[in-house]
């Protein structure tokens, strides 16, 4: 067993893990943090994506114990104040999801994808989310609602 601490959406937690333990079942097995979805436990589906010190990182192939000291920010983290983040808001707005699954993780590599490029082109968006499967949607909804984000963000960014 080891002791890590780590920051998760600005909650400072010190719990003891086995070294083998996979950041996504310490998030959702001790922290209660479920937005976080399990899907295929080989990186390839993007459901548990999380942001490990501002990185969009797949928490499905990251143990624990490597975050260590780590700031984490999960899908419960986004919202602030009661205000959805505007991804949340725009899946919402432009129904990027149906069953809801894959949306964490979308909205999760969404968000690093505007932290590095405030205003995507389309296909950026594709490119941008292309580690993250949805079998529901068809991606159009997504990448609408991305853009809704990138504008949302601008527009308040330009005021």
């Amino acid at each position: 067993m080891t002791t890590i601490t780590v920051t998760v959406n600005g909650t400072p937690y010190t719990r003891t893990v086995e070294p083998r333990t996979l950041l996504v079942h310490f998030l959702r097995e001790q922290l209660n943090l479920t937005g976080t979805h399990i899907g295929c436990d080989t990186s390839q589906c993007g459901a548990c994506v999380v942001h490990i010190n501002g990185e969009s990182v797949k928490s499905c192939t990251t143990l624990a114990i490597q975050c260590d000291g780590a700031t984490i920010t999960t899908i419960e983290g986004l919202a602030q104040n009661g205000q959805l983040h505007p991804l949340q808001e725009g899946f919402w707005e432009k129904h990027g999801l149906q069953c809801g699954f894959c949306t964490p993780g979308m909205i999760m590599a969404a968000a690093d994808l505007l932290q590095q490029n405030p205003d995507p082109t389309d296909d950026e968006i594709r490119h941008g989310l292309e580690g993250n499967l949805c079998r529901c949607t068809g991606y159009e909804n997504i990448v609408r609602a991305v853009r809704y984000a990138a504008d949302k963000i601008n527009t308040v960014a330009a005021d």
